[in-house]
């Protein structure tokens, strides 16, 4: 009997291994709290597109998602690829501050949240990525969060021209407006009650481009 030779055996290893990764992401809902970062990990390989358009009633928005925030860009993808953002509204509009969305009272919404657990994502802070104007970032829990872990279903872009820079290093940047600057301008226009809800829902879709 001929014994595999070390370098064989090598080989041998690093495909299992691959292909074990690749059944990590087997079936779209298998994502949940206990493998949220090995599951967008995987995912993340297996999708690399990095530009998507949000569009509303008031126009479109592209955005470009990071490369070298891989988790927050993933997560993205992935929701916008099961169409979670297409029952999502535009719930907080702070005037000359930020816009925030993906969050809805639709049903699908809460489905889709309640399927996968409310998982968290680790920060991704980069000195790079700052909350400039058109900022793209991840809303997260401020209290019992010490760890600054972010919600993977809601965002924010900042809409103040001067940036909001306070929020470096709280807030993981993972991309940016590059199109629509003037649709946010109308977004950020509309009438909203003491809690910063728009009076009218302000409802959107998501739709990958590259």
């Amino acid at each position: 009997m001929i014994k595999p030779t070390i370098e064989k055996k090598k080989e041998s290893k690093i495909k299992i291994e691959a292909v074990k990764e690749k059944e990590i992401v087997k079936t779209w809902d298998s994502l949940n709290r206990h493998n949220t970062e090995a599951f967008l990990t995987e995912f993340g390989k297996q999708n690399p597109e990095t530009l998507v358009l949000i569009k509303t009633d008031f126009g479109n928005i592209k955005i470009r998602l990071y490369e070298d925030v891989p988790i927050h860009r993933a997560n993205f993808i992935f929701l916008t690829k099961i169409k979670y953002f297409n029952t999502t509204v535009f719930y907080r509009v702070a005037k000359n501050f930020v816009i925030q969305g993906g969050n809805s009272d639709e049903m699908y919404t809460q489905k889709e949240r309640n399927k996968y657990g409310n998982y968290l994502l680790k920060p991704e802070f980069r000195k790079n990525r700052r909350h400039k104007y058109g900022a793209l970032a991840a809303a997260r829990e401020w209290k019992r969060n010490p760890n600054k872990l972010s919600s993977p279903f809601e965002f924010y872009m900042v809409q103040k021209k001067s940036g909001a820079y306070h929020l470096d290093n709280e807030h993981t940047v993972f991309g940016e407006v590059i199109s629509g600057f003037d649709t946010m301008t109308k977004i950020s226009k509309v009438r909203v009650g003491e809690d910063e809800w728009p009076i009218d829902d302000v409802k959107m879709t998501i739709e990958i481009l590259d």
